[in-house]
């Protein structure tokens, strides 16, 4: 049984049931607090803090893990990633005081002095920008050290940005850009092939269905057998869609295709000005090539 640490608490925790529920790997836990759950007869969830995963995983007491690639590059471990789940995007950037004047990383003068709780990255920004700093490790509530006259900037984790200008900062540079990943230890990909290591072969082939699904849907209609030309051009799908006769369907033909959900009201629309009847649109769950 595969060990896979996820996180414990918050938004990322969240999500990361919501996807492993959608791939068939419900989350069966005895209790609330519980440190441990079932993910089927091959994996077992450890509930562990998001910070500490990439340590886990890569010391062997986890086989894969979820958590963002913030603290995956801060944690500086050997670690490949696996799968990146596209959700729980933020970026860390550099952010001063707004009545500083300081809206560049050419307005640090001298030794900066950066608050931050990622000192790793920090440290590896600023000496790739060539620029000298002074880093002040914070556990939390950077945004409060500029104005405290304790750093010039800081280096913090943003979705919106409206937390900083909140707080009277802005923006100056981005550090980099986080989603959620699937981790495992450096040369795990590679491993996962082999008849021991399979169920985490499958385990990133059930995640990566449910994150191709999302954002299409599965369209059905009726349409004039004589309109399938323009069907086409309509309805692209995957391969193209496929084509049903109908029992008694005489001139109709019934039509199968998956379209991006961001285009299913103008798709609709030209089914309709072709012809087509009894048009029906559902959400897929999982979606294999």
């Amino acid at each position: 049984m595969l060990k896979i640490a996820l996180p414990n608490k918050g938004r990322l925790a969240e999500d990361t049931r919501d996807l492993f529920n959608d791939a068939g790997l419900d989350v069966r836990v005895q209790s609330e607090r519980a440190l441990t759950a079932s993910l089927g007869g091959e994996f077992q969830a450890l509930f562990v803090r998001s910070q500490d995963i990439p340590e886990f995983v890569a010391d062997g007491a986890a086989d894969a893990g979820v958590t963002g690639l913030d603290l995956v590059r801060e944690s500086g471990r050997a670690l490949d990633t696996l799968l990146d789940l596209e959700f729980g995007q933020c970026r860390l950037v550099v952010a001063a005081r707004d009545e500083s004047g300081i809206r560049s990383l050419a307005d640090l003068n001298g030794t900066a002095r950066v608050a931050t709780s990622f000192p790793r990255l920090a440290q590896e920004f600023f000496a790739g920008a060539g620029k000298h700093v002074e880093i002040v490790p914070v556990s939390g509530s950077a945004e409060i050290a500029p104005h405290l006259g304790i750093a010039d900037v800081v280096v913090d984790l943003t979705s919106t940005g409206s937390t900083l200008r909140v707080n009277g900062l802005v923006e100056i540079a981005t550090v980099l850009t986080s989603t959620a990943q699937l981790i495992a230890a450096r040369g795990a990909a590679a491993a996962a092939a082999g008849a021991a290591r399979r169920p985490l072969g499958d385990l990133v082939a059930a995640l990566t269905s449910v994150l191709r699904a999302r954002g299409q849907r599965y369209v059905m209609a009726n349409v004039p057998r004589p309109a399938l030309a323009g069907v086409r051009r309509v309805l692209p799908g995957l391969n193209g869609p496929t084509v049903v006769d109908i029992l008694d369907g005489g001139a109709m033909v019934a039509v199968h295709a998956v379209v991006a959900a961001d285009a299913i009201y103008r798709t609709i629309a030209d089914l309709k000005a072709l012809g087509a009847e009894g048009i029906l649109v559902t959400r897929i769950e999982r979606l294999m090539p």
